[in-house]
């Protein structure tokens, strides 16, 4: 299968970093040929024009300024026609305003999002699913920790076989994020604990949405390089860009992937 990573612009400044992680990740799955699309460092680059139809899937580690109309419309054409899309972290800050990329997408933050943008998305702690129209700003965190990360779904292909809780490394755990939330399965949430100034919420961290023919799988989690070596996060990568891709998953859960009290990582050299 052939990927595509969409870079050049992102305000976590080890995105050259991250993307070449989130590459490596890919290609070890012996599953992916990998290229990258990379932007201009600043403002809207007029010659960013990907053939997004050459790839089973695209991942996006891109939040900067918009792309040209006609590579918008070529994007959302080709997840509605049936392409896999794939967004980590601070790529669900991007494009506040545009209506078909938040919808893609389910949820978002910043970017100017608020109750116009949609409701807020969260499990309460009865395991309830609440859609909450409260007006506010879309998209926080509290100060970064490690978090245990909760299975609400576990015949999903991407999360079955994991166990019900795992402890993942240091991270931001995005809280407040709202959108359209449409055609969306929460598959796993984080507890966002006061105690590091979160909401006192089950918030999602791993998700899918079904776009007209496409899938979506998307997770908030990833913000520094010690955040991708965990072993949870680049296994839900990989299985969750084969799902992208294909709809299934052929990988298996690896043997040391982390449990609820143990954090596990692959050091990438840093």
């Amino acid at each position: 299968m052939k990927a595509l990573i969409i870079e050049g612009q992102n305000n976590h400044g080890v995105w050259p970093k991250t993307t070449q992680m989130m590459k490596g990740y890919l290609e070890e799955t012996g599953l992916f040929s990998v290229d990258v699309a990379t932007t201009l460092k600043n403002g809207t680059d007029p010659d960013f024009a990907p053939a997004f139809s050459d790839y089973d899937v695209v991942v996006s580690n891109y939040n900067g300024a918009p792309w040209p109309e006609d590579t918008k419309n070529a994007f959302i054409d080709y997840i509605k026609g049936g392409g896999g899309f794939v967004l980590v972290h601070a790529a669900n800050n991007a494009f506040g305003n545009w209506k078909e990329y938040n919808e893609a997408i389910g949820l978002g933050g910043w970017g100017g999002r608020n109750e116009k943008s949609g409701p807020y998305l969260y499990v309460n702690s009865e395991g309830k699913l609440i859609r909450d129209a409260t007006p506010g700003r879309g998209g926080n965190h509290g100060s970064q920790h490690p978090f245990v990360v909760t299975i609400r779904d576990n015949k999903h292909p991407v999360t079955k076989g994991m166990p019900g809780q795992w402890l993942h490394e240091k991270d931001e755990l995005y809280d407040l994020l709202r959108g359209p939330a449409e055609n969306m399965t929460v598959l796993a949430t984080a507890y966002g604990s006061k105690e590091f100034g979160g909401t006192g919420r089950h918030e999602p961290m791993i998700f899918t949405v079904d776009y007209g023919k496409g899938r979506v799988f998307h997770t908030p989690m990833g913000h520094g390089i010690y955040s991708q070596e965990c072993v949870g996060f680049i296994t839900t990568l990989q299985r969750g860009t084969e799902w992208a891709a294909t709809g299934k998953v052929t990988q298996e859960i690896p043997k040391d992937f982390p449990a609820v009290d143990r954090i596990s990582k692959r050091s990438s050299g840093n």
